[in-house]
């Protein structure tokens, strides 16, 4: 594939490529371009001159488009996700999921874009009026990462487009090629040329490139804490504004008086959802005393009892990590943890045999009696991996889960309601699940304290990430 510029694909300057690879079998699917500085430039040109048409666009227009990618998203939905899992190497189940997902949020942010408003606050004063009004802050850079390469770009183009804003977008060097083809539908539905730009390649070539230009206001990235940091560093050379949704390592707590039947079969979804790998799954579990060997029975025949292979496969719940560093990261953890006296009592090794000799397969993995002194208590694994430590009290429980620079999620499972809701308020997170987990909600804001970022991400308060206020004086 090429790069998708100004609504048409676009070979890169240089002529260089890199393949992209199934990680569940190693073959190559496709080659994308490695872009470069003139690439970058050539996409911000393109989206600054689509910028002013775009932003005068009626909003009922911006509105009806966005509506028509959504269903034109669900028309190619079979093609859509078995892409994701020929370059994610997830589910099938999982990628439809994904898309169908994404295709809602799309019809949110359109739909949210016709309820905003203005103000005109009631000074009184005579011949004078004041107005506020919000404009869209510019052209955009939305880089993401592989884990949700179409949802996560939602969460950015979704609102982005529909507030007025033209974007570039950077997929992750590993999946690149369902939001190229996203590109592309959105201009066979009717987008103009420039407003969806795509290109590809490393970030710290292409990607530097595309926030250290003068051309964008905004960059929207999601990543890892340190990728984030750098790319702040960078935006704020230009002082353009930043949404950072980064890095978890994301703590429940499970107290004596926990339904585990309820329990049990939700943490163990979202431990090893898509191989462990985003940003709000479980990595380190307190348990009290009074259920932990209870609990960890459960909760390991639960991970054992998950069926892992090629995300095509029918009846598959978990599929490879994407590259090597995902592989090798999950591998030390395990190491590192074991030498500290943690115990497995299931995974720990690299899957082999059969199928599973061509791809990254990594099994579910339980540690028990683990502490903080250990990687996967106060570190993102993004792999398939779990740390269990017993705890005497809640209020332990809470300390150690706050004893981290993340906090982006959290979970609490609990039969007093009013526990619940004191240990939820005490968490230092910016979503907090009790007693039940599923997707966040397009309605509600999503992103995290400390070192998880900086921002919001969906609803009406992620969209006005991408809108500037201006006060105007009118004199009369």
């Amino acid at each position: 594939m090429k790069f998708f510029i100004d609504g048409q694909w676009t070979p890169s300057t240089s002529g260089r490529a890199a393949p992209i690879r199934n990680p569940a079998t190693g073959e190559t699917i496709d080659f994308v371009p490695l872009g470069d500085a003139a690439d970058a430039d050539r996409a911000l040109r393109s989206a600054q001159a689509a910028f002013g048409a775009w932003r005068a666009r009626p909003m009922a227009d911006r509105a009806k488009l966005q509506h028509a990618a959504a269903a034109e998203m669900r028309k190619r939905l079979d093609e859509l996700a078995h892409s994701i899992t020929l370059e994610v190497g997830r589910p099938l189940a999982g990628a439809r999921s994904e898309i169908e997902r994404s295709a809602d949020l799309l019809d949110y942010f359109a739909e949210e874009g016709l309820r905003l408003t203005g103000d005109i606050p009631l000074l009184n004063l005579p011949d004078e009026r004041v107005m506020v009004i919000k404009e869209p802050v510019g052209v955009v850079v939305a880089i993401t990462p592989f884990n949700y390469p179409i949802t996560l770009l939602t969460f950015k183009i979704g609102a982005a487009l529909i507030a007025g804003c033209a974007v570039v977008a950077k997929p992750a060097e590993d999946t690149p090629l369902t939001t190229l083809t996203l590109a592309e539908l959105f201009h066979g539905v009717g987008f103009p040329p420039g407003v969806f730009n795509v290109v590809t390649g490393a970030g710290g070539e292409i990607g530097r490139a595309l926030v250290e230009h003068p051309i964008p206001r905004k960059v929207s990235f999601t990543g890892s804490a340190e990728g984030g940091k750098r790319i702040a560093a960078l935006a704020a050379q230009t002082n353009k504004r930043v949404t950072l949704e980064l890095g978890g390592q994301c703590p429940a707590i499970v107290s004596d008086d926990a339904d585990l039947d309820v329990a049990v079969p939700a943490l163990v979804k979202q431990s090893f959802d898509n191989a462990g790998q985003f940003c709000y799954r479980i990595n380190r579990l307190y348990v009290q005393r009074g259920v932990f060997d209870a609990f960890g029975e459960r909760f390991a025949a639960g991970a054992r009892a998950l069926k892992v292979g090629n995300g095509l496969t029918a009846g598959c719940q978990m599929g490879p990590l994407v590259n090597d560093g995902g592989l090798q990261k999950s591998e030390a953890h395990v190491r590192d943890a074991l030498a500290k006296g943690a115990q497995l009592i299931v995974g720990g090794r690299r899957l082999t045999g059969g199928e599973f000799d061509a791809g990254r397969f990594f099994p579910p993995t339980v540690l028990t009696h683990t502490d903080h002194s250990m990687l996967i208590m106060s570190e993102e694994t993004f792999g398939p991996v779990v740390g269990i430590m017993p705890v005497d009290t809640l209020e332990e429980a809470v300390s150690h889960a706050n004893n981290s620079r993340y906090g982006l999620a959290a979970y609490v499972f609990t039969g007093n309601m009013g526990t619940a809701l004191r240990i939820a308020e005490q968490c230092e997170a910016g979503s907090v699940w009790v007693n039940g987990i599923h997707r966040s909600y397009n309605q509600v804001p999503f992103g995290g304290f400390k070192e998880s970022g900086l921002g919001r991400e969906k609803s009406r308060y992620g969209l006005e990430e991408y809108l500037e206020l201006k006060t105007i004086y009118l004199t009369l």
